[in-house]
């Protein structure tokens, strides 16, 4: 009589369509409203998918209006669905990512904050906004990160990629 416990999960059920999907919605959606939240008070709420827009078309981005609104909303989803991709196929190789979402998730979401900041838009055509210790910078960028981008990655790729 085999005395190993069941998984909780259907491991057969696995889907890395669905991990990636679910992972790299619920990311975009959340990364997202933290930058609304952090920072709508400051600037019209139309320049924060703008903002991203930028890293293509520079500061023409912001005289774009709702097109490069637009823009900048599908280009933040495709990075999210790209990081939920990234930490998916990581997985396959690093236990830890599958074994221990919530740590693994916080670590990489800071991990993404990291990249984004000092790889990514350094190499676009955005400007790049100084590390900063503003409650708006903090609540989006070091702090947002780990709980609403890896997080959310983590627990999708844990509860749909097994």
């Amino acid at each position: 009589m085999d005395t190993k416990a069941k998984p909780a999960i259907n491991t057969r059920n696995g889907s890395a369509s669905k991990a990636i999907f679910w992972g790299g919605l619920a990311c975009g959606i959340l990364d997202m409203a933290s930058a609304l939240v952090a920072y709508g008070s400051k600037v019209p709420l139309i320049r924060i998918p703008q903002s991203i827009a930028s890293g293509l078309q520079g500061p023409d981005a912001f005289q774009g209006g709702v097109n490069t609104a637009i823009l900048g909303t599908a280009l933040h989803f495709v990075i999210a669905f790209g990081a939920a991709t990234t930490y998916y196929l990581t997985s396959r190789k690093l236990a830890f990512l599958r074994e221990s979402p919530i740590l693994a998730g916080v670590f990489y979401g800071e991990c993404v904050f990291l990249f984004m900041h000092f790889v990514v838009i350094p190499l676009s055509h955005a400007r790049q906004a100084p590390l900063s210790t503003s409650w708006p910078f903090l609540l989006a960028g070091p702090l947002g990160h780990p709980f609403l981008v890896g997080l959310p990655i983590a627990l999708a790729v844990w509860r749909f990629g097994r």
